[in-house]
């Protein structure tokens, strides 16, 4: 004897407002159009352009002349951020430079670069704010307002291995009183 299968629920079609159709998404589709466009035209009190200066590009930072000393290897950049740090809409560039020994990770150099003197002039190197000597990497290069961020990463002694870094601070730089001000954050598991 085969039984029989267990009948379907019959098939309720609804009321016809709970079934999409085209021209519904095509009706939601240009109200979204609509808000969108109209958010993008009102503007806060205040906001868009001003009336103060045009900011420069910072200089190019792959033809400035670091004071490195890679003997037979190219000095490679490798992050530059581009602030206006004192706010006269000439933009300065801060590179991060090593050299490009082509084995291991060589420690970074960090410059602050302004234009030259005169517009074919070369980049000038007007504050060194990492040195290569103090054997660390600098990472996470940020521009922020009028100063600048990063991430440097070193060792406490020639003892460590290389491969693996057991220092690391966030420091900041920020242009106040006519000058650069370095502050550190807290070190990873300070008290």
């Amino acid at each position: 004897m085969q039984q029989s299968a267990a009948p379907h629920p019959p098939r309720t079609e609804g009321p016809p407002h709970t079934h999409a159709r085209p021209r519904h998404w095509l009706v939601t589709a240009v109200g979204v159009a609509a808000v969108t466009g109209a958010a993008a035209l009102v503007q806060p009190t205040g906001a868009g352009a001003t009336s103060g200066p045009v900011l420069t590009a910072g200089p190019d930072a792959t033809i400035a002349d670091y004071p490195v000393d890679c003997g037979p290897f190219d000095v490679l950049v490798t992050d530059q951020a581009e602030v206006d740090l004192d706010s006269d809409g000439q933009g300065e560039t801060v590179a991060v430079v090593r050299c490009d020994a082509g084995l291991g990770t060589p420690p970074n150099g960090m410059y602050l670069l302004t234009h030259g003197a005169g517009s074919e002039a070369p980049p000038e190197v007007t504050a060194t704010l990492v040195e290569p000597s103090e054997q660390m990497t600098v990472d996470r290069l940020r521009a922020e307002g009028t100063g600048f961020s990063a991430r440097l990463v070193g060792y406490s002694s020639t003892d460590i291995p290389r491969c693996c870094p057991d220092m690391m601070r966030d420091v900041r730089w920020e242009w106040r009183d006519g000058g650069l001000e370095l502050t550190a954050e807290r070190a990873p598991n300070s008290v």
